[in-house]
């Protein structure tokens, strides 16, 4: 992580991922895990493992797509992932490394890199650390159709004593109740409809949680951001936030209060048993500088048996205050928006509209291969995304994901498709399949 030698106005002194910073951070770890030892009275454990996922996808276009007149009637993009995670632990202290190298080729990488920035927010280029407090993250290539890059996802020290936590670094936490959308999770929360939830971006954060009687506990964070123009350390774009976390004999329950981009922000969440099944349930009040706006997720999931095979079920509601009331997606319409822009952006919500039912069914076909039926569906369009998981164990370390998407609606509803400007032109997609392979 060498510091940048220009100090202009336009560009501040930043910690960069280039060579220079991958030597250098090679070498604080290897001091960390000397002062681990020093700290600890020398006894020291450490292991490095990972995995290693290829992937590809195909997408195809109705023949009203915007997208056909770039790709055809389908495009193909694949992805190579291979991430490689340290850990070393000593009596009280402990350091998280994981170190990614990513290789991307696809029709899509070339499409993304042409857009202006304001369709970037809908269609994301590359993952960057611009905003983030260190840039980890070093392009080696990006031109037509491919890209490599190096970054690292984690990069944190903690201290654990009987009863505190304190961890510094790139990071990655996770908070809520929801299991597909999640309204509390206000940190790089996961794509309700992403195959691969084993790892969340991380972000640079100070973290504590202190542990009270009865497995009660409270948890702080304060994460580091910067401003996208200027690259200085910015109150408005940086988090701090509580979560205090109560057990009960059969419940759980959850309050939340931070300061989030500027807003703040109150949060409230529970789950508890109903009969055999577990109801969950998390809301949250955004006061913004014009309007105070209110979003909520609840479920319902159980488990049982059906004709000899485990069964997982869920059923979940989502409401997004922030989402479009009135249905209507082009771009003028969302450009009336700025606020539900401001989180697609940050990577907080992955929707357009308000009210939102998700139905998801873990079928254990034997214990080596699961089918997982999920729909996503907007009941205010009517319009709705369907799709079925695969995951197979072929062998001990290795993994197989596949997927397909089929969405559903008439043009110009959220999932059949956006307007746009031109008439009977739409951003909608067809169906499309994706495969991965993981190797640990």
């Amino acid at each position: 992580m060498g510091v940048s030698s220009t100090t202009s106005d336009e560009t501040k002194p930043r910690y960069r991922m280039d060579g220079r910073g991958l030597r250098a951070g090679a070498v604080l770890v290897a001091a960390m895990v000397a002062a681990a030892g020093g700290a600890s009275g020398g006894e020291v454990t450490a292991g490095l493992t990972g995995r290693v996922s290829p992937q590809v996808a195909l997408t195809t276009y109705p023949s009203d797509s915007a997208f056909r007149e770039v790709f055809g009637s389908s495009s193909i993009d694949s992805a190579l992932d291979a991430r490689f995670l340290f850990r070393a632990e000593g009596d009280r202290w402990r350091f998280d490394v994981d170190y990614q190298l990513i290789g991307v080729y696809g029709d899509r990488l070339e499409f993304t890199r042409e857009l202006p920035p304001e369709l970037r927010i809908l269609f994301p280029h590359l993952p960057d650390d611009r905003t983030r407090l260190f840039d980890l993250t070093y392009v080696f290539t990006d031109s037509g159709k491919s890209a490599a890059l190096q970054r690292l996802d984690r990069l944190a020290v903690g201290f654990a004593s009987d009863h505190a936590v304190v961890k510094f670094g790139r990071q990655a936490i996770t908070w809520g109740n929801g299991l597909i959308y999640n309204v509390m999770d206000i940190f790089n929360p996961f794509d309700p409809a992403a195959v691969d939830k084993e790892f969340k971006t991380g972000d640079d954060m100070l973290y504590g949680q202190y542990l009270l009687s009865g497995g009660n506990d409270v948890q702080g964070v304060m994460v580091f951001r910067r401003d996208p123009i200027t690259e200085d350390l910015e109150a408005d774009q940086s988090s701090l936030a509580f979560k205090y976390h109560h057990m009960a004999s059969a419940s759980e329950y959850d309050a939340l209060v931070s300061q989030h981009y500027g807003d703040p922000l109150l949060g409230g969440g529970m789950n508890f048993n109903v009969g055999g099944a577990v109801w969950r349930g998390d809301a949250t009040v955004s006061f913004g500088e014009d309007e105070t706006v209110a979003s909520l997720v609840t479920s319902l999931s159980y488990s049982w048996i059906w004709g000899s095979k485990n069964v997982s079920g869920v059923a979940e509601y989502f409401y997004n205050g922030f989402g479009q009331s009135d249905g209507c997606y082009s771009p003028d319409c969302l450009a009336e928006n700025p606020e539900l822009l401001k989180r697609i952006a940050r990577g907080e919500l992955f929707n357009l509209g308000q009210h939102y039912l998700a139905l998801s069914a873990m079928i254990e076909l034997n214990p080596l291969f699961l089918l997982t039926p999920n729909a996503f569906v907007n009941v205010a369009d009517p319009s709705a995304l369907v799709q079925l998981v695969f995951q197979n164990d072929l062998r001990e370390n290795l993994l197989l994901w596949s997927a397909i998407h089929l969405p559903i609606g008439s043009s110009g509803t959220e999932f059949g498709g956006a307007a746009t400007e031109i008439p009977e032109l739409f951003l909608s997609t067809g169906s499309s399949a994706s495969i991965q392979l993981v190797w640990y």
